[in-house]
C-alpha cells in the first residue's frame, strides 16, 4: 500500500488557471487589503499584506505545480508571523492567509505520491517548529498538525473518487460499443443469410426465366454492398465476440410494441408508435427498444405506486424521439424519487450508445410528478441495414 501510493503519478490537470481560482484570488486581495488596516491587533501591516498576497498568488499555481505552491504559500504564512514572533511582537497572521489549507487539499488532489510525502513532511516540520514561537499549547498544536493533514487527505480521497468514476464510465463505454458491435454482427450476418438463399434462388431459376434471375442478382448485389458497409462500420467499435452461435437479430421499434403485451403486472404498459416513424437502421431501432426496456424495467422496479408507463414514439424530420413516462409518486418540489440504473443497461449506458449514433438521452423527474425518460436519435445516420 505504501509502495504503490509512494510510486503514484501526478494527476495532469486541465491547462491554463481554473476560472474559480481567478475569481478567488480576486476576491482575496481587496479581502486582505480590508483586514490588514481594519485590524488592530496588526503589527506591521505592509509586511503582513506583502507576504499575505504570495499566500494569494500561490493559488493561481495550485493544480499545476502543487508542491511548489504549497511551499511558496505555507512558506510565507509562517515568515509572516515568525519574525515578528522573534523579535517580540504578539501573533497577529492575516486570516485569508488560511487559504493555504486549499494549497494542502491540491497537494493530495494533484501531486505525485512522492510530492505528497515531501510535502506533508514540510508541513508538519514547519508548523511544529514555528507553534512553540507562537505560544501555542500542545492540544492547539495537535489540532493545526490534523487541521493541516485533513485537506491533503480530502484531496487525496477526490482523486481516487475522480479516478474510479472514469474507470466505471470508460467500462460503461466499452461494454455499450461491444454491445453496439455485436448488434452489428448479427444483423448483418442475418441478412448476409439472405444473400444467400437469394443467391441460390437465383441460380436455380437461371436456366428457366434468365431475366428474373438478373434482376435478383442486382438486388443481391445491393445487399451485399450495404452489408459490407455495415462491416466496416465495426472497425470503429469495440467488440468482444463471446462465441455464442445462431443469435436471433437485434430488437428493432417493432419490437417496442410487445412491451405492453408482457404479462399483466403494475404498471400498465402503454405504447404509442407515430404511424411517421417508418423503417429506421437496425441499430437505431435496437437502441430504441434497449431504451425503452431498461425504462420500463427501472419503472417497475423504483417507481411507488405507478399505475401506468406510457411509451410514445414520434419523428419529426430525421430524427426519431422515444419518451417514457410513469405515473409513480416523486418529482415536483420537494419530492424526488431515488433513482438507480442496472449494471447491464442503466442510463449511463443510454447515453452512451445513443452518444455513438449522433443522439441523446434525458431523464428526471417531472414538476407535476411521476419520471420521463427522452431518447433523441437521428434516424438517417446508418450503421446498420433497415430495420422495422
Amino acid at each position: 500500500m505504501v509502495r504503490s501510493w509512494w510510486d503514484e503519478p501526478r494527476v495532469v490537470a486541465p491547462p491554463g488557471i481554473p476560472w474559480w481560482d481567478r475569481a478567488l484570488v480576486a476576491a482575496l486581495v481587496p479581502l486582505a487589503v480590508l483586514e490588514t488596516w481594519g485590524r488592530d491587533d496588526v503589527v506591521w501591516p505592509l509586511w503582513h499584506l506583502g507576504w499575505a498576497l504570495v499566500c494569494i498568488a500561490a493559488l493561481l499555481g495550485r493544480t499545476s505545480r502543487p508542491l511548489t505552491m504549497l511551499v511558496l504559500g505555507y512558506g510565507a504564512q509562517t515568515v509572516a508571523g515568525v519574525v515578528p514572533a522573534l523579535v517580540g511582537e504578539p501573533y497577529s497572521v492575516l486570516n485569508v492567509t488560511a487559504d493555504v489549507l486549499l494549497l494542502a487539499y491540491s497537494l493530495g488532489r494533484w501531486a505525485s505520491g512522492r510530492a505528497v510525502a515531501v510535502g506533508a513532511a514540510f508541513l508538519l516540520l514547519a508548523h511544529l517548529a514555528r507553534e512553540p514561537l507562537y505560544d501555542s499549547s500542545g492540544s492547539s498544536i495537535v489540532i493545526g498538525v490534523g487541521a493541516l493533514l485533513f485537506p491533503i487527505a480530502l484531496g487525496a480521497t477526490t482523486r481516487f473518487w475522480v479516478r474510479s468514476q472514469r474507470r466505471d464510465r470508460e467500462e460503461i463505454r466499452l461494454r455499450e460499443r461491444e454491445r453496439l458491435a455485436r448488434d452489428l454482427h448479427d444483423t448483418v450476418a442475418h441478412h448476409v443469410s439472405g444473400i444467400l438463399l437469394q443467391a441460390r434462388a437465383a441460380r436455380v431459376t437461371a436456366l428457366s426465366d434468365p431475366a428474373a434471375a438478373a434482376t435478383a442478382i442486382g438486388g443481391i448485389e445491393d445487399a451485399a454492398a450495404r452489408s459490407l458497409d455495415d462491416m466496416r462500420a465495426l472497425v470503429s467499435v469495440l467488440r468482444d465476440d463471446d462465441g455464442v452461435p445462431g443469435r436471433r437479430p437485434a430488437h428493432g421499434v417493432a419490437d417496442i410494441v410487445e412491451l405492453a403485451a408482457e404479462p399483466p403486472e403494475r404498471p400498465r404498459i402503454t405504447v404509442r408508435v407515430d404511424d411517421g416513424v417508418g423503417e429506421v437502421p437496425a441499430t437505431v431501432g435496437g437502441a430504441l427498444f434497449r431504451a425503452a426496456q431498461e425504462a420500463v424495467a427501472n419503472a417497475r422496479r423504483h417507481a411507488a405506486e405507478a399505475t401506468v408507463v406510457e411509451i410514445d414514439l414520434v419523428r419529426d424530420g430525421d430524427v426519431v424521439t422515444l419518451r417514457i413516462h410513469d405515473d409513480g409518486r416523486g418529482g415536483g418540489a420537494g419530492r424526488v424519487r431515488p433513482r438507480r440504473t442496472t449494471p447491464s443497461y442503466g442510463l449511463a449506458g443510454m447515453r452512451e450508445r445513443f452518444s455513438l449514433l449522433g443522439g441523446q438521452v434525458s431523464a428526471g423527474p417531472d414538476a407535476d410528478g411521476g419520471w420521463t425518460v427522452t431518447a433523441a436519435v437521428p434516424s438517417a445516420r446508418r450503421l446498420g441495414p433497415v430495420s422495422r
